[in-house]
């Protein structure tokens, strides 16, 4: 009987879009490893019969760890890694702080470069022909960049392009690269996140509450796409021997891509209204301006 193709996955934690993806990927037959940097979530992987393994993505020694209990464990190979781990962060872009920034981008685009290289001596030994995804967001394509998201939007569109760029690099060495363009998913993405508010001083306070609702993602993980869904319909495209470049899955994926042939600027209006920037316009004009505006203290 010929051996199971192996996964390592990153970000598993319970309830998270990794954990999903997990669990799809052991119930179509493969050899799962679901990771996460606190062992002890992920009780829903092992309560499934998923292998286990601790990995930090943005510690090298983790890392490196992690290379080796894999090497072990299958014997010195890996067929497909999933970038998964990630983080979100919603703020205004006059407003970002910066040291956050900086940690987003360690997590969301320097920690895929990391493990991507680790796990390399692995991926191409794989018999099959070792696969990296990367999951990034229909956020990272500019016309579907949302306002109060501007680092997060970034961060996801960096590692898009990092995406591209490893695919054409690692080619002569069989092995390929999916870009996973993630829509809205109902999951703990954003209820794992830290309490989102406006700073005192922000200049969008004039409409806080419009504001913060949006960036609190409370709509995207109300009306986001099932979770079970989202990973079987990946499992299924990533199982291909030539999977896609590209994998659009989740609420709003299509219409991002559609939406990538229309103008610069076309979905402005929708954009504005959705996310309280027509209410900040409107406050403004009444209230005669920003300068007018007490601001707290």
């Amino acid at each position: 009987m010929a051996a199971k193709r192996t996964v390592l996955i990153s970000g598993c934690s319970d309830g998270s879009l990794g954990s999903e993806l997990a669990r799809a990927f052991h119930s179509n037959g493969w050899r799962v490893f679901a990771s996460a940097r606190n062992l002890t979530k992920l009780k829903m992987a092992q309560d499934a019969g998923i292998e286990i393994v601790q990995l930090d993505t943005t510690s090298d020694e983790s890392i490196s760890a992690c290379v080796a209990r894999i090497s072990e464990l299958t014997g010195g190979s890996l067929d497909v890694l999933i970038n998964n781990a990630g983080a979100g962060y919603s703020m205004p872009v006059m407003d970002l702080d910066i040291a956050q920034t900086r940690q987003l981008f360690e997590l969301n685009v320097f920690s895929l470069i990391t493990v991507t290289r680790a796990f390399f001596p692995l991926l191409v030994k794989s018999s099959t022909g070792g696969l990296v995804v990367n999951n990034t967001s229909c956020m990272a394509l500019p016309h579907a960049s949302m306002p109060f998201s501007g680092a997060y939007n970034a961060s996801k569109a960096a590692a898009a392009n990092f995406s591209e760029v490893l695919r054409l690099e690692l080619a002569p060495f069989g092995v390929k690269v999916t870009n996973l363009v993630t829509g809205a998913v109902k999951s703990t993405f954003h209820a794992n996140a830290p309490h989102i508010s406006l700073p005192p001083t922000s200049i969008y306070n004039v409409a806080k509450e419009a504001v913060e609702k949006w960036m609190s993602g409370e709509e995207a993980t109300a009306t986001g796409a099932d979770p079970i869904k989202w990973a079987e319909d990946i499992v299924k495209e990533l199982s291909k021997l030539n999977p896609p470049l590209w994998v659009w899955k989740g609420k709003h994926a299509l219409a991002a891509r559609i939406g990538s042939f229309l103008p610069v600027g076309a979905l402005d209006g929708i954009y504005k209204s959705r996310t309280g920037l027509d209410e900040v316009s409107r406050k403004l004009k009444e209230q005669g301006g920003l300068g007018s505006i007490n601001k707290a203290p």
